[in-house]
């Protein structure tokens, strides 16, 4: 397969398990038959023997471009890679399906703006490449369409699903008050420093700075810190935190002692101490807030993501049948066929 589609267009489980967590689908007792030229049926919903057999020929092509050789078939390495798709395309149904039912869609106008990215950002428009690439493995448009709109739907269950998780003010207290610790501060001092590489110039700095020379425009001009010489080299050092000869100066030195070059593993420092040794402190609930919600909010989304996903294979548990030899093999026993 040509390399961007190959990375745009894995088999539609690995596509699917991109953005949310992919549990094994249920094994089906439902009375429904399977149609004719079909490998499954879920709910309402036929899954025909054409898109499992583009997803095996798509298989075939990434182990050929990774130079394997594909599993004969009747091998269990066959049966591995042949259930991983019935899967995927029994996964698929289903959130088809539990899509209608949250109100979610694809747009027409949504795949077609996806699809026209996809063109430009791998084929930069040219649509004769595009149809070039898709030719060279068999791989159709439509093929191209129905991978897209599978990942926007995905996509927007996604969202719809985290969107509904929230953090209550009692959860984000209740962790601070278990996890105090972490939010526990050592001494700090605020100082400010240039930071240089060589030491002949941080010498040159010193001396400029000890005949008067403004500090934060030396920072701006000379510190290889970048995220203090736009603040003219200044910031919060807190004890222990900092490299050891830094540390020892700042917090052994006399409010507004300037430092001779002190040499660490980052270079040649020149450092000014501005203020006095604050004690240790613990920082407030109100200024923790920002830090526990990054902590926990994405903990909780998983969580509610991976309940989603039991729900639905719960849900369609009882509404899938398989065509002969299409069940995973630990399901087979249970199979209904049409």
């Amino acid at each position: 397969m040509h390399s961007s589609l190959r990375k745009f267009l894995p088999l539609l489980l690995l596509a699917l398990a991109a953005v949310l967590l992919v549990a094994a689908c249920g094994s089906g007792n439902s009375a429904k038959a399977v149609p004719a030229g079909s490998i499954a049926i879920v709910g309402d919903q036929a899954i025909s023997k054409s898109s499992f057999d583009q997803l095996l020929k798509q298989a075939k092509a990434n182990y050929e471009a990774q130079q394997q050789t594909f599993p004969s078939v009747g091998t269990p390495e066959y049966e591995s890679v042949k259930t991983a798709i019935v899967k995927g395309l029994v996964q698929q149904a289903e959130w088809v399906q539990e899509g209608a039912v949250m109100g979610l869609k694809v747009s027409d106008q949504e795949l077609q703006k996806r699809l026209v990215d996809f063109k430009q950002q791998y084929f930069q428009g040219d649509e004769a490449r595009y149809k070039a690439a898709l030719g060279q493995k068999g791989i159709t448009d439509q093929d191209v369409r129905d991978e897209i709109s599978a990942r926007i739907l995905s996509e927007k269950i996604y969202k719809a699903v985290i969107g509904k998780v929230k953090l209550t003010d009692a959860e984000i207290k209740a962790y601070y008050e278990k996890n105090k610790a972490q939010f526990a501060q050592p001494e700090s001092r605020e100082v400010r420093h240039i930071l240089v590489k060589k030491k002949a110039l941080a010498d040159k700095i010193y001396n400029q700075l000890k005949g008067g020379a403004d500090f934060a425009k030396l920072a701006e001009k000379y510190s290889i810190d970048t995220g203090t010489k736009v603040n003219g080299g200044k910031y919060t050092a807190y004890k222990g935190k900092s490299v050891a000869p830094f540390d020892k100066f700042v917090f052994a030195a006399k409010t507004g002692d300037l430092s001779k070059p002190v040499h660490t593993t980052f270079g040649w420092h020149v450092i000014e101490v501005l203020g006095d040794i604050k004690p240790p402190s613990t920082t407030p609930l109100a200024d923790a807030k920002p830090q526990i919600r990054a902590t926990l909010l994405p903990t909780k989304q998983k969580a509610a993501l991976r309940k989603w996903v039991a729900d639905v294979k719960e849900k369609y548990k009882d509404e899938i049948s398989y065509a002969p030899g299409y069940a995973p093999a630990q399901q087979a026993a249970g199979t209904t066929t049409g």
